[in-house]
């Protein structure tokens, strides 16, 4: 295979960071700081903005995701709501109330029918800081044509990342302290394994008593048979952020085992808080914020494990999707932190070229 690479090709501008983009039918999608939903064209206005606002929650927007099968948008916050937009009329149809605390993370399922989002509030549990038990299901499953429930599982909180099989039959759920847990939704939602890693977190004792990092991003290999964990590894000081850029991947079936890992000669210092596979299955992305180093976006060989490309975008990157031919990649995220009611357009959405 011959080395993939990236090619800058646009960058558009909107009001906050953006925390999670979907490619929808004809439109980009973005879930953003400031709480909106917006539709964001791709190609660029001579007088104008590239956006508009479609939706909005009353706390940070943290996901949208497009079901063309059920033709609706999805998007989840902090405020625990999921709202179905209908992107023709730019309104809300349906608000379900998923969540006492804040949706970390929302993902659907491969055929559109399923969405998935996980929760939960780190609290002090005991004299050794370990967590208090959940005080609500972590993790729960939407039915995207009714609004009804269909599944809630418990797990350690907080569940920061959540991911469906490419059959759509396995659900994964990643949490704070480097906990995964898998269900088979075909056996009505029967926990299946469990994956536990201590290289995905920290304790903060330099600035307090606390977990820092986990996982924030998961995703399974092409042939579901493993699962890749995306986040921030070992770390001097983890309230600096300066951990490992670290990727690592498990095989889950027969008692979980780790099969490769992000190599420390390939890597900096930094969050790592998305990975997206191309659709070929043969290199997967990793990126997020830069702490020290070459690059806060990669790209890697599903077979080996090795760096194939990297880039150093310049602003922290919280979200990625290819398209479906896999000729471009999208990432969204944004230049800096922003203040409440700034003017200033922020939040970012970059386009790239693939050559595969």
């Amino acid at each position: 295979m011959n080395s993939p690479s990236l090619k800058k090709a646009k960058e558009i501008k909107l009001p906050s960071h953006v925390l999670d983009l979907t490619l929808g039918p004809d439109k980009l999608y973005a879930a953003c700081l400031d709480g909106g939903i917006y539709e964001v064209s791709t190609t660029f206005k001579l007088l104008g903005d590239n956006f508009k606002r479609i939706a909005r929650h009353d706390n940070y927007a943290s996901g949208i995701n497009w079901s063309a099968s059920q033709k609706t948008l999805i998007s989840a916050s902090y405020d625990g709501d999921l709202k179905w937009i209908d992107p023709k009329e730019k309104k809300e149809s349906q608000t379900v109330k998923a969540h006492d605390f804040w949706s970390w993370q929302s993902r659907l399922s491969p055929d559109g029918e399923l969405i998935a989002t996980t929760t939960g509030q780190y609290l002090c549990g005991g004299y050794k800081y370990e967590p208090a038990p959940e005080t609500e299901p972590s993790v729960k499953i939407f039915d995207v044509a009714t609004g009804e429930l269909r599944y809630s599982f418990p797990h350690t909180p907080p569940v920061q990342s959540v991911a469906f099989s490419n059959d759509g039959k396995l659900l994964a759920a990643g949490n704070l302290m480097g906990e995964v847990i898998l269900w088979d939704l075909t056996q009505d939602g029967k926990e299946i394994a469990r994956i536990k890693t201590t290289d995905f977190t920290g304790w903060g004792i330099i600035k307090g008593h606390y977990y820092t990092g986990g996982v924030f991003a998961l995703h399974f290999a092409p042939d579901d048979k493993s699962l890749y964990l995306a986040g921030m590894g070992s770390t001097t000081d983890p309230a600096a952020g300066n951990g490992k850029q670290l990727w690592q991947k498990f095989s889950w079936k027969n008692g979980p085992k780790k099969e490769g890992a992000a190599a420390d000669g390939e890597i900096g210092q930094g969050l790592m808080e998305t990975l997206a596979f191309h659709p070929n299955g043969k290199f997967f992305l990793m990126a997020g914020r830069l702490f020290k180093g070459n690059w806060n976006a990669a790209l890697f060989d599903h077979e080996s494990g090795s760096k194939l490309h990297q880039q150093n975008i310049g602003f922290r990157i919280s979200t990625s999707a290819f398209t479906p031919d896999g000729g471009r990649l999208y990432l969204g995220g944004g230049a800096n932190q922003g203040r409440p009611n700034e003017k200033k357009k922020w939040g970012r959405i970059v386009i790239y070229d693939v050559s595969s």
